[in-house]
């Protein structure tokens, strides 16, 4: 399968990634105190619904996985870093949430992420937060024609190390269309000039997931899905679909 997308390809993603915003911030004015990351589930079921798209994440099962992923969003809190499962756990006020979605409409797919305090932030939560949002920022900016995916990685790394923080370890983003998870692999590091040339049509989904500290280390959790940093502090995950056009970079998971 082509890694390069069409114009009216890129159109059709911006649609599904339409949906994808769209439950994020149904799913972010649900979460406030009190409330289950399964109630949170529901909500981004019933709004994909609406929307005539169907879940990515829902009973998706890759090679290495031997139970299939249960939910419809990836709830990950305070110190799962990615891939938490929606259950019982009632959100308690200055819980630092990572919400990530993924929905196909019309045969294909859009992928975000976003990290935020329920009720009351404390600063340095905040921080992280800004931190892996400007992460995100840099790596979209070097998203541009020319461009190889070292300089992406090292734009999103280079943002990360600057501010003090680790980065999860051996995970990134990667290709999205017809399959949420495609080539080419998208690294959260990298050396500049280095990879493959970034070339007008690729979309891709690019994802930094910064952790407190500088350690980058994390651990499985008895779940089997939830990725836990292993020094026990925060972590916070951001992430758009991203087309590589020549007139720049251009997110198609915006509301």
């Amino acid at each position: 399968m082509s890694m390069i997308k069409s114009p009216e390809e890129i159109a059709l993603m911006r649609e599904a990634g339409r949906v994808v915003a769209t439950t994020l911030g149904r799913v972010r004015d649900a979460a406030t105190v009190g409330v289950s990351l399964k109630e949170l589930d529901e909500v981004a079921a019933a709004s994909i619904a609406d929307s005539g798209a169907t879940p990515a994440f829902l009973n998706y099962r890759p090679r290495w996985a031997s139970v299939p992923f249960p939910g419809v969003i990836c709830t990950s809190v305070n110190d799962a870093v990615v891939h938490g499962i929606p259950n019982g756990y009632r959100l308690q006020d200055g819980d630092l949430l990572s919400v990530d979605c993924g929905a196909f409409l019309d045969g294909w797919c859009g992928d975000a992420a976003v990290s935020f305090v329920v009720g009351t932030a404390a600063s340095v939560d905040q921080a992280l937060i800004d931190a892996t949002d400007a992460a995100l920022a840099r790596g979209i900016e070097a998203a541009r024609i020319g461009n190889k995916m070292g300089d992406l990685g090292y734009a999103i790394g280079g943002e990360a190390r600057r501010a003090g923080y680790g980065l999860l370890a051996d995970h990134g983003g990667h290709g999205i269309g017809r399959t949420m998870h495609a080539e080419p692999h998208v690294p959260n590091d990298g050396r500049p000039g280095r990879g493959i040339k970034l070339t007008e049509g690729l979309v891709i989904a690019i994802e930094p997931m910064l952790i407190l500290g500088r350690k980058d280390d994390y651990y499985h959790d008895e779940d089997e899905w939830t990725l836990r940093s292993a020094n026990g502090r925060r972590a916070a995950h951001s992430e758009h679909t991203v087309a590589i056009t020549k007139d720049g970079p251009v997110i198609l998971t915006l509301p």
